[in-house]
């Protein structure tokens, strides 16, 4: 028999039954069978080879993501909601200027973070665990110069035009960070945010004069501010938040920087 015939195409079953008699019927039904068979798809075989002895009838774990350490700077506009879609927009576009002015301004360039992701009425920057960028650094330069930048943006703004005014609630924490397909997640990520938008810690700010509340997590507290590194007054952190984060009650240090005005912040040393 011509191998042609059992190559999968429909139109060979009539042919063959035209062509056979007798005993030669059951030669017609093997070739009708095998043609039936071979026009599965080799997505539907793969499908069905899934549940095979390999696999013990279950289906293949996806793959899972494994984290990577970062420093996490998160910062929301403080009353967001009050404010008219164009005034967002325009103060959206604010937060990020200011934040990128102020990475700069201390000597951290985008090599140094991932790109950031958006939260709305904020954003999220995660840092990478690099020596050039130990973590002090985001409180004695990072934290102040931002500070400055909202205090002399906010000179500029009329009275009359308050709405305009900016007013930031920041984060800094670090840990594991998983991403996916759809952007960053992990436990460490929900500590850093329920700090951020803790209801005591927006309350701190709304009875504050300055344009920027900081909270850091306890963890940044007992392996960096303690320890009075220079540029960090450890008596200017309070523990005033407590969330809940799991099963977990997590503690987070209340700071407002000084917003007189920015210093002059030698940049960090480039990495070789």
């Amino acid at each position: 028999m011509d191998p042609m015939c059992l190559r999968g195409s429909d139109a060979t079953v009539p042919l063959l039954r035209t062509s056979v008699s007798g005993s030669a019927q059951a030669t017609a039904q093997a070739a009708d069978m095998m043609t039936r068979r071979s026009i599965l798809s080799s997505a539907n075989l793969a499908e069905t080879n899934i549940s095979i002895s390999s696999f013990n009838g279950k289906q293949p774990r996806r793959h899972r993501s494994l984290p990577v350490h970062r420093s996490i700077l998160a910062v929301d506009i403080e009353g967001s909601t009050r404010r008219t879609n164009p005034v967002k927009e325009e103060l959206r576009d604010e937060v990020y200027r200011l934040v990128v002015e102020a990475l700069c301004v201390t000597g951290i360039g985008s090599q140094h973070y991932d790109p950031f992701t958006d939260r709305g009425d904020g954003l999220l920057v995660l840092l990478h665990p690099v020596d050039e960028l130990p973590k002090p650094v985001l409180l004695s330069h990072l934290i102040p110069a931002l500070a400055g930048l909202l205090a002399a943006y906010n000179s500029r703004i009329s009275p009359a035009d308050e709405p305009r005014i900016l007013r930031l609630r920041a984060v800094i924490h670090a840990g594991e960070v998983h991403r996916d397909g759809n952007g960053p997640f992990g436990e460490d990520l929900d500590v850093a945010f329920r700090l951020l938008d803790a209801p005591r810690f927006k309350a701190e700010l709304k009875s504050a004069t300055v344009p920027l509340a900081l909270v850091a997590s306890d963890y940044i507290y007992q392996s960096v501010i303690k320890h009075g590194y220079e540029g960090i007054d450890d008596q200017e952190y309070l523990p005033l938040v407590s969330v809940n984060v799991g099963d977990q009650r997590r503690k987070g240090w209340v700071h407002f920087p000084f917003a007189g005005g920015i210093s002059a912040v030698p940049p960090l040393p480039q990495a070789s």
